[in-house]
């Protein structure tokens, strides 16, 4: 079911937004969404030894908890937008929406299911791999392609105050 309602995007949160034209790896939208659950999924488990899965709601969840929310754009076949994996996420932060639009259910992050402090850096290389070998593609975070780039998207996000 699409959510879609209020999203939260902070500190401590993995945004994840995966540039890739489907067709090169012929995928349509829902294989696609399917995907990426299953790489947080499978990531989660042999990383983190978190057993998770998905339901009725799209997203990768822990019990009834959340721990990752997704949500896509599709423009010519090419996908932006991604998702969301609540690392060190103050989740105080998520009392103040209905996140996903969907009442009565909780999240949680990586942290609270390791029972340590677990950074977004520390993330980024695991994950990155691990969709990269799903999708038998490169796959690398932007500060490590462009540097430039990622400076710029950088100084953007702080000039809007995004985040």
């Amino acid at each position: 079911m699409r959510g879609g309602q209020t999203t939260f995007h902070g500190p401590g949160q993995l945004v994840g937004y995966p540039i890739i034209k489907l067709s090169d790896f012929e995928l349509g939208v829902r294989t696609y969404i399917s995907a990426l659950e299953h790489i947080l999924i499978d990531y989660l488990s042999h990383t983190w030894n978190i057993q998770s899965r998905t339901t009725e709601d799209t997203g990768v969840w822990v019990g009834d908890r959340k721990i990752a929310a997704l949500g896509i754009q599709v423009r010519r076949h090419v996908t932006s937008h991604g998702f969301a994996l609540n690392c060190s996420t103050d989740l105080a932060w998520f009392d103040h929406i209905v996140p996903c639009g969907l009442v009565g259910k909780g999240v949680t992050s990586l942290s609270v299911e390791a029972e340590r402090e677990v950074s977004v850096a520390e993330v980024v290389p695991g994950l990155c791999r691990a969709m990269g070998e799903t999708l038998d593609a490169r796959m690398e975070p932007l500060s490590q392609v462009d540097v430039r780039l990622d400076r710029e998207l950088d100084a953007f996000v702080d000039t809007v105050g995004i985040i």
